[in-house]
């Protein structure tokens, strides 16, 4: 594709995000928009964000579990640039109207304490480099009328990230199982969803080693220092209306927030 429609694509995203008005599917308005080059239009809106002061804060990692596949129609795992301006707090508030149509996503967070990066990184490298997890709340939200979306569309519009809270429980690996730590999904107090980080690719740090792999096609390395999330360890469930949500990785962490 030209660096025109790269460009026109880039800013009719950005558009719809700052506006909260969805927008056909960018495969839709423009056919010849493919994976590779989705992931250049994401490149040119993350530059964009970071000429106005906005900071890259690490990667993600999404729809890597089977039942996030299903559940968006998609065959593959998409991924993205994490930016500062998308964390949020833990306890406080966020109005649901900031989103458009926002689901919401419980997985754990790592923080990376080495560099990491290249072809061939395995789990061990991911183990070496991870500087302790946090339990992590992402909400996801689509620019895309009605989530639908293919491959191409989740990448350009930088892996259908909405919001981004860390909990306040950091470990280190050593001191977790994350082939099999339940993660439960609450709201109002009621439990919504449950789910396992093995749904997470076996366990998430694979999930990390996976996305460090495809980042590497690009030329893309990660940094001692940032947050690298690896995907949702359950179904990702509809934000509607307000009340305050809870996450809990049992025998690890709980982390909330409010939505108003």
């Amino acid at each position: 594709m030209s660096a025109i429609a790269l460009e026109d694509i880039a800013g009719t995203l950005r558009t719809a995000r700052l506006s909260g008005e969805p927008i056909a599917a960018p495969t839709e308005t423009w056919p010849a928009l493919d994976p590779e080059a989705a992931f250049e239009v994401q490149k040119l809106n993350v530059s964009h964000a970071v000429a106005n002061g906005d900071r890259l804060v690490g990667y993600k990692l999404g729809n890597i579990a089977k039942v996030m596949q299903d559940a968006f129609g998609l065959d593959q795992p998409d991924y993205g640039h994490l930016l500062a301006s998308s964390f949020a707090y833990e306890g406080t508030a966020l109005n649901r109207d900031s989103f458009i149509e926002p689901f919401v996503e419980l997985e754990p967070a790592f923080i990376l304490g080495k560099n990491l990066g290249g072809k061939n990184t395995t789990v061990a490298d991911v183990i070496n480099a991870v500087e302790y997890a946090v339990p992590a709340i992402e909400i996801i939200d689509s620019r895309v009328k009605n989530w639908a979306i293919g491959l191409a569309d989740t990448l350009a519009d930088n892996g259908s990230t909405g919001a981004i809270l860390l909990g306040g429980t950091p470990r280190r690996l050593t001191d977790l199982n994350l082939r099999d730590t339940r993660g439960v999904l609450t709201f109002n107090n009621r439990e919504v969803i449950s789910g396992t980080t093995g749904n997470i690719l076996g366990n998430p740090l694979a999930a990390v080693a996976w996305l460090v792999n495809r980042m590497a096609d690009y030329d893309v390395k990660f940094e001692a220092g940032q947050v690298i999330l690896p995907g949702s360890c359950l179904q990702a469930v509809p934000m509607k209306e307000a009340g305050r949500w809870s996450g809990t990785f049992e025998g690890w962490g709980t982390i909330e927030f409010d939505v108003v």
